[in-house]
């Protein structure tokens, strides 16, 4: 594999290379993050919660930009009208920025499109009742934790403050690598109810899905 690009900061290190099949893969401390082979789970945690957000113009929140492709399913809808990117690794906006990333400086371009570079749990506690969607894609998922402070994300408090930045009626949807019963609990503790969605992905070909978490706030 070749590596096209890294960095290290105090969560540790983030790392892009080509593999042999030309396909860019994201790492983060060793552990696979995501890839520009396989993005159909992204592209369903924006198509689904658009699908079943309320009429008129969109206000969305997307917690973790990654390689942009849930980004790049959110901006795909003509009805989001403003995006808000709330980014962790200065090193991902960058490399999506300058190009790195090929497809990255056409969607940041994106007038619709804001980044903030900064822990989404600060950009959810700051908002309220401001978005109508917001979207988390910011690890694996609680069961395969790449830093284990991420956790927190997926728990009561912060599920709290993402419905507190939703409009009634607002939708949460949060991705996870694996089954996550506990998730799915504490969703329905916070907001009431939640849904589990299954994702296939062919192209890594492994067993299993990927998950998507729903959850509305009442209106």
């Amino acid at each position: 594999m070749e590596p096209v690009a890294r960095d290290v900061t105090d969560r540790g290190e983030l790392v892009l290379r080509r593999r042999d099949d030309g396909h860019l893969e994201l790492r983060a401390n060793g552990v696979f993050v995501m890839d520009t082979l396989e993005h159909t789970s992204e592209d369903a945690l924006a198509a689904r919660a658009l699908a079943v957000a309320g009429p008129g113009s969109l206000s969305v929140l997307v917690g973790g930009l990654g390689l942009g492709y849930t980004l790049a399913a959110t901006l795909a809808n003509d009805r989001v009208t403003r995006c808000v990117v709330a980014e962790i690794e200065p090193a991902l906006v960058g490399w999506l920025r300058d190009g790195t990333v090929p497809h990255g400086p056409g969607l940041l371009a994106d007038p619709r499109v804001e980044v903030v570079v900064g822990d989404v749990a600060d950009a959810l506690r700051s908002a309220r009742e401001e978005y109508d969607v917001v979207l988390l894609d910011v690890d694996n998922g609680p069961a395969f934790l790449v830093h284990d402070d991420n956790a927190r994300l997926y728990g009561v408090p912060l599920l709290t403050a993402a419905r507190d930045a939703l409009r009634p009626g607002g939708t949460l949807v949060v991705w996870s690598a694996a089954a996550a019963p506990d998730l799915e609990a504490a969703l329905r503790h916070v907001l009431g109810n939640a849904a589990e969605e299954r994702c296939p992905v062919p192209a890594h070909g492994r067993v299993g899905d990927y998950f998507l978490y729903l959850a509305r706030r009442p209106a």
